[in-house]
Parts: structure tokens; C-alpha cells; sequence
């Protein structure tokens, strides 16, 4: 019996959901519930999750599930973690100012978490965030990480609507698409000395839970003021 045989026993319609998933994942690194359902659905299902990540597993990946957020990632696999030679073809890396926007992000959707199971901001409130933490985006500069985010199931927004009360819709990725070491690098420059310690952002490479990610927004928020 070959490793891969599961595939051969598969439906069509299983075979092309499974297919769709991989693509997906490797192009987007996350699937949401909320906009790519079926996907999120075929994952949810632990066998379904077994067999992608089995798969995966050959170049390097795992998969996630996050059944309380409802979100699937890519992740990379532990045992390859410090394999020479491997590139991480899923990897993007943000400019300082890109990071700066989705720390802004990120902390609008902690202010709404608990209130709605969806959380909607508008592009005023974004660009009012930037703001206060002294980040001035040009137009093309924040239209351009816009559709970043966008492509990596970050957020939901109609590119060809671009007024401050445009709506702009969070999805529960943000709090796990920080590089933990530019996340890190960020807080040592805007946390005053002595309040940035390393080993607090390190839950957010398993995810943190509501209470702990307030507290580092509202550390990082108390930076600024």
C-alpha cells in the first residue's frame, strides 16, 4: 500500500475539494470560513485535515485548523523548521510600513472582538488608527497593502470603493499572520525600555487567546500615547 493511496479512493468531487485546499493554501496561506466555505468545511473534517497535511508534509507544510475562529493556515512543518535549503514559497515579506498598517489593523479588531461575529471597520477608521500611531500611508501605498492583505484572507474590501466610509470587513487572520520576529522588532521600537519582553509575544506563534492580545495591544497603544 503506497502512502498516497487514499487519493485513489477518492470522489471526484472530494478529489477536486482536496486539490482546491492545497492550492489555496499555498497561494493564500489562509482559508476562512467565511469566504471560502466549502473549503473551510472539507478541512474542518479531521480526516480531511490528516490526509492535506499528510500531503503537505512532503515540501515542508502542516495545516492548522482554528475551529473557534474558523480559520485554516499553512504553517511550516516542525521538523523542517531549521532544514537548510528549504525556502518557504508561502512567505511574504512586509515593508515596515505595511507591518505598521496591520498592527493597526489588528488592534481595531481587538477593540471589536466579543461585540459582533463579524467585525467591520471603514477606511476612515483605518487610516484615523495609522494616525494616531503616526503612520501616514500614501494613497498608493495603502491602496497597494490593501489588496495585500486582501490576497492573504486578511480582510475583505471593494478595491474600486475608496471613500473614508467604505466598509472594510476583519477576519479573525490577523492575528496570526505577524512574522513573530518582525513583530518583535516592531514592539522594540515603540515599547518604552523595560515593557518589551520577548517571551510575551511568543504565544503568538500558537495563537493567543482574547485576554493575553489585549494586553498587548493596549501596551503597545499605551507606547504612543
Amino acid at each position: 500500500m503506497g502512502e498516497f493511496d487514499f487519493l485513489e479512493n477518492m470522489k471526484d468531487e472530494e478529489e477536486l475539494l482536496f486539490k482546491r485546499c492545497i492550492r489555496k493554501l499555498l497561494d493564500a496561506t489562509f482559508i476562512i470560513e467565511d469566504r471560502d466555505e466549502r473549503l473551510y468545511q472539507y478541512l474542518s473534517v479531521e480526516s480531511n485535515c490528516y490526509d492535506v497535511s499528510a500531503f503537505l508534509r512532503k515540501i515542508g507544510y502542516d495545516v492548522v485548523v482554528e475551529d473557534k475562529l474558523k480559520v485554516a493556515m499553512l504553517v511550516q512543518n516542525e521538523a523542517d523548521l531549521d532544514t537548510v535549503g528549504i525556502k518557504r514559497s508561502n512567505l511574504v515579506v512586509f515593508d515596515g510600513k505595511q507591518v505598521q498598517m496591520l498592527l493597526a489593523l489588528w488592534l481595531l479588531y481587538l477593540e471589536k472582538v466579543g461585540f459582533s461575529e463579524e467585525i467591520y471597520v471603514t477606511v476612515g477608521d483605518v487610516i484615523d488608527k495609522c494616525k494616531v500611531y503616526g503612520i501616514e500611508p500614501a494613497p498608493t501605498e495603502f491602496r497597494a497593502a490593501f489588496k495585500l492583505f486582501k490576497r492573504f484572507s486578511l480582510l475583505a474590501w471593494d478595491e474600486n470603493d475608496t471613500k473614508e466610509d467604505s466598509k472594510v470587513k476583519l477576519y479573525p487572520s490577523l492575528q496570526f499572520c505577524m512574522d513573530i520576529p518582525q513583530l518583535k522588532q516592531v514592539m522594540r521600537e515603540y515599547l518604552p525600555e523595560g515593557r518589551f519582553d520577548p517571551a510575551e509575544t511568543e504565544a503568538g506563534e500558537e495563537g493567543e487567546d482574547a485576554e493575553d492580545a489585549e494586553r498587548d495591544a493596549e501596551d503597545f497603544q499605551e507606547a504612543f500615547d
